[in-house]
């Protein structure tokens, strides 16, 4: 069941802009009550209670499933209408002071030449720009993926201003960013095969999961980051929770080391166009929908980080009123 507290956000239109209020009260996520709020920008100073008249800490820019491609629209994917709307949100998100813009993956859906047409319109966004690994992204193997993008690693962590970043590789185990043959494709097989025996959801080729040596970093990352007292959003391609076909082969397991950190604030990602939510134990779980769905509507946020909050600001499908709650693809 999706939680009810995010139904709110579709009952904004689609071309206004929404909030979505994430409070945290006391600092750390095991020792508080975690409330959402949303409001259309238009009547925002109306209905904003005392908290979110502060001023923000930063804010910084999130788009997500992109998936260019010199290809003929299929279904409500609309390839080459990416370019108009890359535009569109550059020109926004740049009359924002941005400390930087996260993209969460699939800037293209194939061909390894998709990268050279869209990645200097991304690079004109300003200020810091990180990217996340998309599954769609794998038209060349993985260390050629990191070069192309930029990346100094495959997964990573950043801070800014009492915040931790921390970006995974949810292809890490893969069908498609692996050599066949090798260890880590045999690992991938092997757990895939688990769960396509077990009937799982998630058992999906264009699935994949995060390695044990990536967990290992990742409960360190996490570990030093409590000890710095700091508030912690964990970004992925694959969403991790509610259980959802679209989800990252091992979500459980990801899900447990994200709880037991006891200051992961929230996990962001995209992959499932269609959006979604779910929070457990005070984790928000925030699927953000894919900018290529639909020809000319557009989907991305502006996020403002709070010392005690995160506030998304919607942009065009972001949230999107045609759902009216109903999240499953």
């Amino acid at each position: 069941m999706v939680d009810p507290t995010y139904l709110a956000l579709f009952y904004c239109t689609a071309t206004e802009r929404c909030t979505f209020a994430v409070f945290l009260v006391e600092g750390f996520v095991n020792s508080i009550a975690l409330g959402l709020s949303l409001f259309a920008s238009t009547s925002a100073s109306a209905e904003r209670n005392e908290h979110t008249d502060k001023k923000p800490s930063f804010e910084f820019g999130l788009i997500t499933d992109i998936q260019y491609c010199d290809c003929d629209a299929a279904g409500v994917r609309y390839y080459r209408n990416s370019i108009s709307k890359l535009q569109e949100a550059t020109a926004a998100l740049n009359q924002h002071d941005l400390k930087f813009t996260v993209q969460m993956g699939d800037m293209i859906d194939r061909n390894v030449d998709s990268f050279n047409t869209i990645l200097p319109y991304f690079n004109k966004i300003n200020g810091p720009k990180y990217n996340v690994l998309g599954n769609h992204d794998f038209a060349v193997p993985t260390d050629q993926v990191v070069d192309i993008l930029g990346m100094k690693n495959q997964y990573y962590d950043f801070a800014e201003k009492g915040w931790r970043f921390v970006v995974l590789d949810t292809n890490d185990l893969s069908l498609y960013a692996n050599e066949p043959g090798s260890l880590t494709y045999q690992q991938a097989e092997k757990m895939y095969n688990q769960l396509q025996a077990s009937g799982a959801k998630n058992a999906q080729t264009w699935n994949g999961g995060v390695g044990s040596e990536q967990m290992t970093w990742l409960h360190n990352v996490l570990k030093k980051s409590a000890k710095k007292n700091e508030k912690v959003v964990v970004i992925g391609h694959h969403p991790v929770y509610p259980t959802n076909e679209h989800n990252a082969w091992n979500d459980a397991e990801i899900m447990r080391e994200l709880e037991s950190a006891g200051n992961v604030v929230a996990y962001f990602n995209g992959h499932n166009h269609a959006c979604n939510y779910g929070e457990k134990k005070g984790i928000k779980n925030v699927n953000f929908q894919g900018m290529l769905d639909t020809p000319d509507t557009n989907a991305y946020s502006v996020i403002q980080a709070f010392k005690d909050r995160l506030e998304i600001d919607g942009f065009g499908r972001e949230p999107d009123q045609n759902h009216q709650g109903e999240y499953y693809p």
